[in-house]
């Protein structure tokens, strides 16, 4: 087995971020919206919650500040904060799902946003599932459309939020957010997995991001790319071991996490981390 490429620039450097996290109280797969969900298959929900009680512990432990939504009955999916909104600069894009099953869970945004004193903030009105397809990339937010947020969600939120939009499009429903097939790892630099987009996004990638890492089938099956970057940790799945290396490789500090209940709705630890961006930085 060939050597992995090493990374000859400065290393990553790691800003202390603030994080959105409900506990998965409720938790249960009953619907399936996505390929992942499955309503026969048996939902451990203490062990959901100690999973993430330690994913929350491991994101306080490095530095980071965690706040947390109040999980309500009737949202088994809440758990997954990053899909309730996109936060850029203090302003506030709440989302609008696209599953009835979910819906509950703007409104749910909303008010905490509010509550927080967050300036702003509004709900969207084109379908579009925040974190999950909109991801803030230093001086460029990239959309996908295919699955759930829509092309015309991408111009409502480069309107919103202040930051140019590039669309790409995602072609495999095991990826059906933008979250489990790409991942921001600082300001210049991605990693994704190629298979999962049209033939012109993968293009448009090449392009954009030269050097980006690129996930193997398997770590991409894994979840690997649902990762939190810090700018260089990067809290992914335990099993996205490849992953890990090409990561290593690259200057990052890969730090695994275990979330396999969680899984079982298509959810990892990035779905379960809303990033709360201030006016003065990322945090």
């Amino acid at each position: 087995m060939n050597a992995l490429p090493v990374d000859t620039r400065p290393p990553p450097r790691a800003g202390r971020r603030r994080y959105l996290l409900c506990p998965p109280e409720h938790f249960a797969v009953e619907y399936a919206i996505n390929p992942w969900m499955d309503p026969a298959q048996p939902v451990d929900r203490g062990a959901a919650l100690r999973q993430w009680e330690g994913l929350a512990a491991v994101l306080r432990g490095l530095g980071h500040r965690v706040e947390l939504l109040e999980p309500e009955p009737g949202l088994p999916d809440m758990v997954f904060t990053a899909n309730g909104a996109t936060v850029v600069a203090g302003r506030v894009l709440v989302a609008r799902f696209r599953h009835p099953e979910r819906a509950g869970e703007s409104a749910a945004h909303l008010r905490w946003f509010t509550a927080a004193g967050f300036r702003g903030v509004r709900t969207a009105t084109e379908v579009n599932e925040g974190e999950g397809d909109l991801l803030v990339a230093g001086p460029r937010i990239l959309a996908a459309s295919g699955f759930r947020t829509t092309a015309a969600a991408h111009r409502e939120a480069q309107r919103m939020l202040g930051l140019p939009v590039v669309t790409l499009e995602l072609t495999d429903p095991r990826y059906y957010h933008l979250d489990t097939a790409l991942a921001v790892l600082d300001h210049d630099r991605i990693m994704y997995y190629p298979q999962a987009f049209s033939p012109a996004s993968r293009r448009l990638l090449r392009r954009l991001y030269p050097d980006a890492i690129l996930a193997r089938a398997a770590d991409a099956a894994a979840f690997g790319l649902n990762a939190v970057s810090d700018g260089r940790h990067v809290v992914l799945p335990d099993a996205a071991r490849g992953l890990a290396e090409q990561l290593r490789a690259a200057g990052f500090e890969p730090v695994p996490v275990a979330v396999p209940e969680l899984r079982k709705a298509g959810g990892g630890p990035k779905c379960c981390v809303l990033e709360l961006r201030s006016e003065g930085g990322p945090s």
